[in-house]
């Protein structure tokens, strides 16, 4: 490729050399294209509510053993299916099938998977409007529906 045009009168080609060369970034056609919020099943929100299909067990990545209890949730407002981590000792006894919960994302690097649970991104806050994090420190009794 040629040098940089130069000069006086340059501006104009170099403004249209740049504005070319920005698609050559991953993280411009992202943001220029939206793509994050096309592909994310929150649509861009921060949290969202949905229904408890079942309950899971994934296999945590090597080198670390152990079976990460997650749930599938479907999400109200698009009906997408994502699964969610159940964080602290014992949170899946108090999530049952056809609960209401409501999902954070994870915080994992550039919104993708944290730690050693493969392709999670999501996970779980309230349970039938009711705080995961009272409940398992035994602040709060599971409401009744």
């Amino acid at each position: 490729m040629g040098k940089k045009s130069r000069g006086i009168n340059a501006a104009s080609k170099l403004k249209s050399r740049r504005k070319k060369s920005r698609y050559s970034s991953k993280w411009f056609v992202k943001r220029a294209f939206n793509l994050k919020k096309k592909s994310d099943p929150l649509e861009g929100a921060s949290q969202a509510s949905g229904i408890v299909l079942e309950k899971v067990q994934l296999e945590a990545k090597q080198p670390n053993s152990a079976m990460r209890k997650c749930v599938r949730v479907q999400l109200v407002k698009n009906a997408k299916q994502v699964t969610a981590f159940c964080p602290g000792d014992g949170a899946t006894k108090l999530i049952d099938e056809h609960d209401e919960v409501v999902i954070e994302c994870i915080g994992g690097k550039m919104g993708r998977a944290k730690g050693d649970i493969p392709g999670v991104r999501w996970q779980v806050i309230k349970v039938n409007d009711q705080s995961l994090k009272a409940l398992l420190a035994g602040r709060l009794e599971k409401a009744r529906k």
